[in-house]
C-alpha cells in the first residue's frame, strides 16, 4: 500500500482504491511499528475515495514530516569505481576501495525535511559546481528505534567536480539547497523488496532521452538493516528518519545535468519520482 501526504490531507491507496485518513499529522501516522496493520485496520472504516488515472492526485508533497535525510555511500562496485576515479588526482581514490570493503559503512547527512522537494519539484545543481549528477536511491524509511517500516524513491544530487576536488568537501557536494527528492509516495509493505527490484534513471533533455541506466537492488554490497544498525547506534531520531541507500548507476564523466533536464527514477512497485533541474 501507499501513502501520499497531500495539501489536504494524507491519502492511502490499497488496491487501486484511495482513502483519506482522518489523521493529519503525517508524523504520527508514520512512526508506528505496526504502520502496515494499522493502516489495514483504517481501510475498513474508510470510505473510497474515487480517483482514476484520468483524475490523478495533483497536490502531492514530498513525502516527510519532521524527518531528517541521510545517506549511504559506496554501497554498489559502480559507486565505489566512479568515485575513485574522481577523487584520482586529489589522492583519495583509495578512501572509497578501503569503505567499500570496511565493516563499517559511509553514512552522511543528506538534508533536513524543509530542504526537501516531492514529486515534480525543481532540483538543483550548485552555480559553483561543473560536473552533476542525479544519483537514484532506494530510500528506507525507519521509526524512531529502527524498525523499517516503508520505502520511498530519492535523488541525491551531487557536485562530482567538488567531490573529486577533496573527499573533505563531501558535505558541500552533496548538501544544498535543491540537493534531496523524495517520493511520489511512502510504500508500505510487511516484506522487504525482492532482489531482482529494478531501480531506472532516465533523462530527458530538449524532449530525447539523453541518458538511461538500470541496476537491481541484488547488486547492493549492504543490506537495508545493516546500513539502519549502524546509523541508529549513536543517533535518535523522535519521528522516524529516511535514509538513502546509495546509486548503482553513474552517468560517464562526459555527461553533466544541465538546466531544465528532467529527470525520471522509477523504481515498481513504488512508482516514479519526476523532478525538473533548475
Amino acid at each position: 500500500m501507499k501513502l501520499y501526504k497531500t495539501e489536504h490531507g494524507i491519502l492511502l491507496e490499497q488496491e487501486d482504491q484511495y482513502y483519506r485518513l482522518h489523521e493529519t499529522d503525517w508524523d504520527q501516522v508514520v512512526n508506528r511499528n505496526d504502520l502496515y496493520d494499522w493502516l489495514q485496520g483504517q481501510t475498513t472504516t474508510l470510505i473510497a475515495i474515487p480517483l482514476s488515472d484520468e483524475q490523478p492526485i495533483t497536490d502531492i508533497l514530498a513525502p516527510i514530516g519532521t524527518q531528517e535525510v541521510w545517506a549511504s555511500g559506496v554501497t554498489y562496485y559502480k559507486s565505489r569505481t566512479a568515485r575513485m576515479e574522481e577523487s584520482e588526482k586529489a589522492g583519495g581514490g583509495s578512501f572509497y576501495d578501503r569503505v567499500y570493503d570496511a565493516d563499517r559503512p559511509e553514512l552522511f547527512f543528506k538534508s533536513t525535511a524543509w530542504r526537501v522537494v516531492g514529486n515534480h519539484g525543481q532540483v538543483r545543481i550548485r552555480k559553483d559546481s561543473s560536473w552533476d549528477v542525479p544519483e537514484p536511491e532506494l530510500t528506507l524509511f525507519a521509526t524512531s528505534d529502527g524498525t523499517l517500516v516503508g520505502y520511498t524513491i530519492g535523488n541525491d544530487m551531487s557536485s562530482r567536480s567538488i567531490e573529486g576536488e577533496n573527499p573533505l568537501y563531501l558535505p558541500q557536494a552533496k548538501s544544498y539547497t535543491g540537493s534531496a527528492a523524495l517520493g511520489p509516495c511512502l510504500y508500505i509493505t510487511p516484506s522487504p523488496l525482492a532482489p531482482d527490484t529494478v531501480v531506472d534513471l532516465s533523462i530527458i533533455r530538449g524532449g530525447e532521452e539523453v541518458f538511461n541506466e538500470e541496476v537491481t537492488l541484488s547488486q547492493m554490497k549492504r543490506t537495508p538493516e545493516e546500513l539502519l544498525h549502524y546509523l541508529f547506534k549513536e543517533l535518535s531520531f523522535p519521528t522516524g528518519c529516511y535514509l538513502m541507500t546509495g546509486t548503482g548507476i553513474v552517468p560517464p564523466s562526459s555527461f553533466t545535468l544541465q538546466s531544465g533536464d528532467i529527470v525520471h527514477i522509477t523504481i515498481e512497485p513504488i512508482g516514479t519520482l519526476t523532478n525538473v533541474v533548475a
